[in-house]
């Protein structure tokens, strides 16, 4: 079966790239590493305005209804662009809110319209620190009683990429949920960390090649080497299997599916960021250059989500 965006899709992720183009994310993801949330707020609103979270959100609550497939084609765009802030997390926030009655009145719309930024902090998958959980407006956390809210968070870790601020939740907050679905939203949040993985992958390459076509050494491009092709087109030939497996997923949304598209799409954006850093010489290995936006994001999605070994296991048990 050959999988095609259709025109309206592709009209989409086009409109986003343009959006993102002109919001200068670089300075927005410095600013964001810092505490400085401004910027990054400003841009969450843009995005969301584009109907991005409306994508995980039902209609009758302001969203599009629960479109994975325009989902992935978003996040690829976001990966991309390595936009800072609770993507993944908003997603899996909306999800577990989705209750069909109060809870859902209360947050949903705040999510869809990128005014309200959610995190959630999964005991399984972060050990009960939350991505950006000092920026969120609203704390969700897994419990043995359900579903909790947190009324804020404590200090800010250090973490590998910087734009990731994670911050371990306060336990003290109103249930919200007793059974609230996990795995559904566990599922939602693998897809859009393998489809914004695809999209860090992409950069990673696209800016990889454009600048060994212009280093030279020995009076030639360094592209032209033989070693560095080759290099690059394993790292391709990567990102096109994995891209596939994320909209193949997206189609059927079953947690192996979506297991393996993590898997695969995590992977390839790091195996990318190694070429990047490695064929952009000492430049590379520099904070002040903006690859390190790209290369730290790579790493930190690579375990976000669902380690490689707890994606392989969904992947077997299917067998």
């Amino acid at each position: 079966m050959r999988f095609l965006l259709d025109t309206g899709q592709r009209d989409f992720a086009d409109a986003l790239r343009a959006l993102l183009t002109a919001a200068d994310t670089p300075a927005v993801i410095r600013d964001w590493s810092r505490g400085e949330q401004a910027s990054g707020r400003a841009l969450w609103g843009r995005v969301g305005a584009a109907g991005v979270f409306g994508l995980a959100v039902p209609e009758e609550y302001g969203g599009a209804g629960r479109r994975a497939v325009e989902l992935a084609v978003a996040f690829v765009e976001l990966g991309r662009f390595a936009v800072p802030g609770p993507l993944a997390e908003t997603v899996a926030a909306a999800v577990l809110l989705d209750d069909g009655d109060g809870l859902a009145k209360r947050f949903l719309p705040g999510i869809a319209s990128g005014g309200t930024l959610a995190t959630v902090a999964f005991e399984q998958h972060g050990y009960g620190l939350a991505l950006d959980g000092d920026a969120a407006d609203v704390r969700l956390a897994a419990a043995p009683e359900g579903l909790l809210s947190s009324s804020g968070a404590g200090a800010v870790c250090r973490s590998l990429d910087p734009a990731r601020r994670l911050a371990p939740l306060f336990p003290v907050g109103e249930l919200l949920s007793a059974e609230p679905p996990w795995a559904e939203a566990l599922t939602w949040a693998r897809l859009a960390t393998a489809a914004q993985a695809l999209g860090v992958g992409l950069a990673l390459l696209d800016g990889t090649v454009a600048y060994v076509k212009q280093r030279t050494q020995f009076g030639v491009p360094v592209g032209s080497f033989q070693a560095v092709r080759h290099r690059l087109a394993d790292v391709k030939i990567a990102l096109e299997f994995a891209r596939p497996l994320v909209f193949g997923a997206a189609v059927t949304m079953t947690p192996p599916d979506v297991a393996a598209a993590k898997l695969s799409a995590c992977a390839a954006a790091y195996a990318g960021a190694r070429a990047a850093l490695q064929l952009h010489g000492a430049i590379g290995y520099t904070a002040e250059y903006d690859l390190s936006l790209w290369v730290t994001k790579a790493r930190a999605l690579h375990g976000a989500w669902g380690a490689p070994e707890e994606c392989r296991r969904v992947v077997l048990e299917r067998r």
